[in-house]
């Protein structure tokens, strides 16, 4: 998928306050249409977000989907890897939990574990073993064709691209029913932080809150001003490190902003103030918000087929 905008240095640290992204360009004739067992009908009443062990099985469902695709092919493809749910909490602005800060500390265990399966996973290790030109129908088989793009205009502006084809595209059309419609609107919905993060960070409580958070940090003998002050310091104060070094550093410093966010009450003023803001803005988009509940929870069907769930 290529982006083509660039959002500021400012409110991409900030983008998530409580969170925590040849032969044959298209997919089977299985895998490009949706399930054809049941229409799965949604009614807006039903409509809600997923949870995250849901979106986990989703994804679960898209690999299996696209190795079919390539081993139809005539490649081989391997299921995962997906992120744990803990390693979905990585990357909030701010941690109040102690416990996932203890064990973590900013999430550093499951960069390495990424950055190592960015060199060893099979999915890397397979197609980089390839010949040129078989690796280059396997890139087009799994990703598609960047000369055939859906594009969508961001709401902060912008645009994205994703490729028509591909297993990729393939799997998530037999998902999510329309691939079109399912990326408009994820995208829609999905790229509001840069237009309601700054109303947060501006708001007198949020001010307050931060300030009290920064009075206790200052007192646990860790002066720093705000959550993104020690985003922003990090990765300079661990670079000369080793990695256990680092590992140990980070696990104190995110145990210390946590437990100040658990006395500040610093977590919670930042999740009811984006859940407001949030609802507040999705009401601009409430069409684009319903689509894409609705689809997400037809793949979650769909998904369970695959695996008789």
């Amino acid at each position: 998928m290529r982006r083509t905008f660039s959002a500021s240095v400012a409110v991409a640290a900030a983008a998530c306050i409580t969170a925590g992204c040849g032969a044959g360009t298209g997919a089977t004739a299985n895998s490009a249409k949706p399930s054809t067992r049941d229409t799965v009908a949604i009614s807006d009443s039903e409509l809600r977000d997923l949870t995250v062990p849901e979106e986990m099985e989703i994804e679960y469902a898209e690999y299996a989907l696209v190795k079919e695709c390539m081993q139809n092919k005539g490649f081989s493809y391997w299921v995962g890897p997906v992120a744990s749910a803990e390693a979905r909490k990585a990357g909030r602005y701010v941690n109040d939990d102690v416990a996932w800060a203890k064990k973590y500390g900013y999430g550093r265990p499951f960069d390495e574990a990424a950055g190592k399966e960015r060199s060893e996973h099979p999915n890397v290790r397979y197609p980089n073993a390839l010949p040129r030109e078989d690796r280059i129908r396997y890139n087009t088989a799994l990703n598609g064709d960047y000369d055939d793009v859906l594009s969508v205009d961001l709401p902060a502006g912008g645009t994205v691209e994703t490729p028509r084809t591909g297993c990729w595209a393939g799997a998530r059309t037999h998902l999510y029913g329309d691939l079109e419609a399912w990326f408009k609107a994820k995208k829609t919905v999905t790229s509001l932080t840069p237009l309601y993060v700054p109303r947060i960070l501006a708001d007198e409580q949020m001010k307050k809150t931060v300030s009290a958070w920064s009075h206790c940090m200052k007192e646990a003998g860790r002066p720093f001003s705000s959550p993104d002050e020690i985003r922003e310091k990090r990765t300079a104060d661990t670079a000369d490190m080793s990695a256990q070094e680092a590992r140990s550093y980070e696990v104190e410093l995110a145990v210390a902003e946590a437990t100040c966010a658990v006395r500040t009450n610093l977590g919670k003023t930042a999740r009811r103030l984006e859940r407001e803001h949030r609802s507040a803005l999705l009401k601009k988009y409430g069409k684009e918000n319903a689509a894409y509940r609705r689809m997400g929870l037809v793949a979650l069907s769909r998904a369970r087929d695959l695996t008789g769930e």
